[in-house]
């Protein structure tokens, strides 16, 4: 028993012992830990120089990092620098440069002398630390400086190629477009604003349609004369007024999406290929919900780089957005904050709302709620197109809240600018522009006001300048109505209305300051109709102001003066119209350096005036491009014309259905005879004809068995009134077709031209030079209507015969001797003398005729020899 105390004792006091000496060794390994130096870690730097040679002055692009990465994407290595020496020994030092994650980075350099570069890159020591991790690297460890291998640059006098490009189109064209063309981004433009009545300057158009010619045509509801005695000379229902037909339209990446009317259930939207008028879907959104707005999303992210487009449709504060290719969901924001909306120049979509008496503002970020956190793997995507890092078909919250009740992470990131605004600005908010300002005014008869307030990186809120200007006694001794007409921040100018006096103001959005004005008066009918409502809106593009409405006369004034620069009148023909002799005026857009416009009246006399036209200007002379009476009429209540991929699509309210407007496709054909025989002329005939896909219609394929006609730009308005619109046939002009051969040794040669007639066929007197195939090129290279095409046949010339020439017998006499009293057994040939006049004989004949000859003189030298004998 004692043995076993005396043993458990001893455990017992060997416990402390095992723990002092424990102790003791972390002890003395501590100072040892404390003392030592930080690790080290060489590095390996690389540059990268492309392309290598380049001309003088070309730029090159420099690949700058080390071979190691880091473990989040804000991360990188920075203060690299790059070393260049110059052919002359001159060094320069470019950077500092900061790495992405992977370790690289790019910049650009320029060489600007021939000879022979050197550079290399140089990698600062630094410290791995929590903001700069790399995998597998400790904490404090000193990433060693270091430089790269010498690159050698050649540089030659010369300039290297760079890919070519490729040019716009040459033929008819749809999409989807090659990624590769890149150029054709100016002529693929969209329209994403639904329902506005107010004109806009739109890019990416510049093929605008220079003719009216008609792509396709689609009936969309009952519409035009409705016929009979009952109903008279009166047509079908326009909508004008207040029961506005194809109110709702958009064109995004060349789809037409629309709807009929918006007052009818179900509110059915169809989605067309502008370019062909092929209909891709029809479906009715959401409880009967109308299609508010698009976005094309320009997304480039460390992950991936695309566009994605979408249309949204709106309820109760939430927006739902749709595939326009197939109309399928694909997320919802909901609890979007009140505001209005505003792009930006990658189509990102936010909402600014700012009240000018408490003197608050915020600008929200659709964006920013949908992206997750900034350090995540998932930023470097868009995540409602689905990916690794992301599912599809979500809902994202602006309104979403934590547990306590705040805004969650998200939600509080989308509100970019939350700020105070200088209280009790007067009047109200119009113009808005990112990283810039917010231009305001306030209008009475007696005096004007404009603010502003700044939107620029750390100064939001500041106000810039708060102005008053004395307005003239006349405002108030007339009661004059004063309406805010239109500002533009690029040009720097905001105009107002003066409604009695028909005259406008100008005001700077840069100081605030009073510009000019009054401008002369315009025609005493565009009193009537209001700015706001879209009856008379004006526009401002390129330092200048477009003005039209009821009175029927367009007026170009320079917008830093007010100085009309020109007119242009609407005129009525045929005295149509009733209240002006001139047709009232809708601006619709500027694009393609163009301004078109249409006739509309708020609530059109029935049976409507006739010949309303479609115009189009040149914006910068005010010169007639093109003109259609009676082809386009527009409508006040319902939807105006849009443009997109250079093609126009309105509704017309002289037959209500819906037109796309564009240069079209064309054909030629080109045939001979089999073959000639040369020295004869032959005929080249065939035609060029307008394969639009309308032509396919099946009224229009009836009418035109063999095809609808291309004609002249010139009588092309007139012509589509008569193929559309079964108006009478115009005495029109074709097109020109130019003729071009190859002749058998491969020569080429221009015959000429010829134009064709108005049904489309042509004819052209051909001369072959030589015997051979020839092949016959015809081609018609475009107008303002068509794009081009050429086709090509053949013909065989063959040989003429050869020409007959007379021939002359031979009348020489045989030399003979005097024959003996010894008869031959055979009779002496007949040697009978030609008439004076010998026939013509052909060759054939005269060889044989030759050949007899030459047999009657042997047989008669056979006799001669035998009689020697």
């Amino acid at each position: 028993m004692k043995m076993n105390e005396v043993k458990n004792k001893t455990k017992i006091s060997m416990i402390p012992l095992v723990l002092m000496l424990a102790l003791s060794t972390i002890f003395v390994a501590i100072p040892i830990t404390i003392a030592q130096e930080p690790e080290t870690l060489v590095t390996n730097p690389f540059l990268g120089v492309t392309p290598n040679p380049v001309g003088v002055n070309q730029a090159v692009l420099l690949h700058v990092g080390i071979f190691r990465q880091l473990t989040s994407a804000e991360m990188g290595w920075e203060g690299l620098t790059v070393t260049v020496t110059d052919p002359q020994g001159n060094e320069e030092i470019l950077g500092p440069f900061k790495t992405d994650s992977t370790g690289g980075t790019g910049a650009v350099y320029t060489p600007t002398m021939v000879g022979t570069y050197t550079l290399q890159s140089n990698y600062p020591e630094q410290e791995i630390t929590e903001t700069k991790q790399a995998p597998r690297i400790a904490l404090g460890t000193i990433m060693l400086a270091s430089s790269s291998e010498t690159v050698t640059l050649i540089v030659q006098e010369d300039p290297i190629p760079y890919y070519p490009g490729h040019s716009l189109p040459t033929e008819y064209w749809s999409r989807p477009i090659d990624a590769q063309l890149r150029e054709w981004n100016k002529i693929s433009g969209s329209w994403l604003d639904a329902s506005s009545k107010n004109p806009q300057v739109v890019a990416g158009n510049e093929e605008a349609p220079d003719t009216a010619h008609i792509l396709w045509a689609e009936t969309q509801t009952l519409g035009g004369l409705a016929g009979g005695s009952v109903t008279g000379e009166m047509a079908f229902s326009h909508g004008d007024a207040y029961e506005g037909k194809w109110a709702s339209r958009i064109i995004i990446n060349g789809i037409l999406i629309y709807t009929h009317r918006t007052n009818t259930l179900p509110l059915v939207y169809t989605a067309v290929n502008l370019r062909t008028g092929e209909e891709l879907w029809a479906k009715t959104f959401l409880d009967n919900r109308t299609l508010a707005f698009g976005q094309t999303l320009a997304w480039s992210g460390y992950n991936h780089h695309a566009v994605y487009s979408y249309f949204y449709v709106t309820a109760g504060g939430s927006w739902h957005a749709f595939d326009p290719y197939t109309g399928d969901w694909e997320f919802t924001v909901a609890n979007v904050p009140s505001g209005t909306n505003i792009y930006d120049d990658n189509g990102w979509i936010y909402v600014y709302n700012f009240d000018l008496t408490a003197g608050t503002g915020y600008i929200w970020s659709m964006q920013e709620l949908i992206l997750p956190d900034t350090t995540g793997p998932t930023r470097g995507s868009w995540p409602p197109a689905g990916s690794f890092y992301g599912a599809r078909y979500q809902t994202y919250d602006a309104a979403e809240t934590t547990e306590a009740g705040a805004l969650t992470e998200n939600a509080e990131g989308a509100y970019l600018l939350n700020f105070t605004i200088p209280t009790d600005l007067p009047g109200s908010i119009y113009a808005v522009g990112l990283d810039d300002r917010v231009f305001g005014m306030d209008m009475s008869q007696t005096e004007v006001t404009t603010w502003a307030f700044s939107l620029a990186s750390g100064h939001e809120g500041d106000l810039l300048y708060t102005e008053t200007w004395a307005a003239p006694a006349i405002w108030a001794d007339g009661n004059l109505e004063l309406e805010f007409n239109v500002v533009s921040l690029d040009d720097e100018v905001a105009v107002i209305w003066t409604k009695e006096t028909r005259q406008y103001y100008g005001f700077s959005t840069e100081t605030g300051e009073y510009l000019w004005g009054p401008a002369e008066s315009e025609f005493y009918m565009n009193y009537y109709g209001w700015t706001a409502f879209g009856e008379r809106p004006t526009l401002i593009y390129d330092g200048k102001l477009y003005s039209t409405g009821a009175g029927g006369i367009v007026y170009c004034y320079n917008v830093m003066t007010g100085d009309v620069l020109w007119t242009y009148e609407a005129a009525d023909p045929f005295q149509e119209y009733l209240f002006a002799n001139n047709w009232w005026q809708l601006m619709l857009f500027i694009t393609d350096g163009k301004i078109y416009l249409s006739h509309l009246e708020h609530s059109a006399i029935e049976p409507m005036p006739r010949g309303g036209p479609f115009i189009c200007l040149d914006a910068n002379t005010g010169d007639e491009v093109w003109r259609a009476d009676g082809l386009f009429r527009s409508t006040l209540w319902g939807g105006i014309a849009v443009i997109g991929d250079s093609v126009i699509a309105t509704m017309d309210t002289y037959d209500t259905r819906v037109y796309a407007i564009g240069k079209g496709p064309s054909e030629i054909t080109v045939e001979m005879d089999g073959s000639t025989t040369l020295g004869s002329q032959t005929t080249i005939t065939g035609n060029v004809m307008d394969v639009s896909p309308g032509t396919t219609d099946t009224a229009i394929a009836l009418r035109f068995p063999k095809g609808v006609p291309a004609v002249s730009d010139a009588d092309m308005s007139e012509w589509m009134l008569y193929v559309y619109k079964n108006f009478e046939r115009p005495a029109a002009t074709g097109v020109t077709v130019k003729l071009e051969a190859i002749d058998p040794n491969g020569n080429y040669q221009s015959l000429g031209t010829t134009t064709t007639d108005s049904y489309g066929n042509f004819g052209f007197s051909f001369d072959p030079e030589i015997a051979g195939l020839y092949t016959i090129i015809a081609t018609f290279d475009g107008s303002g209507s068509y794009y081009g095409s050429t086709s090509t046949t053949y013909i065989t010339v063959n040989p003429a015969p050869t020409a007959s020439t007379p021939i002359e017998p031979d009348t020489e006499t045989p030399d003979t001797e005097t024959p003996d009293t010894e008869t031959p057994d055979t009779e002496t040939p007949d040697t009978e003398t030609p008439t004076a006049e010998a026939p013509l004989i052909s060759t054939e004949v005269a060889i044989i005729a030759a050949v007899a000859v030459a047999c009657v003189i042997g047989v008669a030298a056979f006799w001669a020899l035998r009689k020697r004998q």
